[in-house]
């Protein structure tokens, strides 16, 4: 890699918004680490991001695991890291009393606790150079209770408010926080999380390339959180005034299973 090129590391980059979010990075002259659990989609991601002329690194490995984030903070190396987009994360739908709780547990493993190391791990390196910003993906969830994801909801709101206190905590240095908070967007998330038959799954969603680009854009301009699109801003908005009953009760009508018929 080209030590005088910019260096972003990108968590779940092999596919959805990370891989976009990736794009968004190389094409603005970045090298790139992408990392997710699958090495094959990893290499097929990393073949077509290098068409832009980045240099293209990967890692593989369950970043809900501890050794698996201490391995790719080795795979980091002694490169400062400009940018950090934590952006892995899985889901789960359904009623929390007939959920997995494996996948429940994996999912808090993934989407908090690895979440936690890696920034922690990272963000020392960026104070001790007053340089670097952080992206984490939350989602537009973390603006309401979330019945039948509950588990989900919960890690997003967890990243939320992580997201803007270390924003906070780090106001007077050269360093920057930033909150993506996405609505439903066209990736494989609802299938993987069993949503298939839910009003949510079936939903129109937005497009993955202009989610990471609202994000792309915000995370350079410093600021502290955007949703994308207006219609997701008003979404937000209303949820942030309806009573929490009230906006549980709209989430609901989402993801309950069986909305879609």
């Amino acid at each position: 890699m080209n030590a005088a090129r910019p260096f972003a590391v990108i968590t779940g980059g092999s596919n959805g918004i990370g891989l976009e979010l990736a794009r968004q990075f190389a094409d603005a002259g970045y090298d790139l680490l992408i990392a997710a659990e699958d090495p094959e989609h990893l290499r097929d991601a990393a073949a077509t991001l290098a068409t832009s002329g980045a240099d293209v690194a990967i890692h593989a490995g369950d970043l809900g695991r501890e050794d698996a984030v201490e391995g790719l903070y080795r795979a980091i190396g002694d490169r400062p890291v400009d940018v950090l987009c934590v952006n892995a994360g899985i889901g789960l739908g359904g009623p929390f009393v007939e959920t997995d709780l494996s996948i429940e547990l994996q999912m808090i493993d993934l989407n908090v606790r690895g979440a936690v190391q890696l920034t922690k791990l990272v963000l020392k390196d960026m104070v001790a150079r007053d340089a670097g910003k952080i992206l984490f993906t939350s989602s537009i969830s973390a603006t309401m209770p979330d019945p039948f994801e509950a588990v989900y909801g919960g890690t997003k709101v967890f990243l939320r408010w992580f997201g803007e206190a270390l924003r906070n905590e780090l106001k007077d240095t050269g360093i920057t926080v930033t909150v993506l908070m996405p609505s439903m967007t066209e990736t494989n998330f609802f299938h993987r999380a069993d949503m298939d038959d839910t009003r949510a799954g079936q939903a129109k969603k937005d497009d993955p390339a202009m989610v990471a680009k609202a994000g792309f854009d915000a995370l350079m301009a410093g600021k502290d959180k955007v949703i994308p699109t207006l219609k997701n801003k008003v979404m937000g908005t209303i949820a942030h005034h309806l009573p929490d009953t009230a906006a549980a009760q709209v989430h609901r009508r989402l993801s309950e299973p069986g909305s879609a018929r």
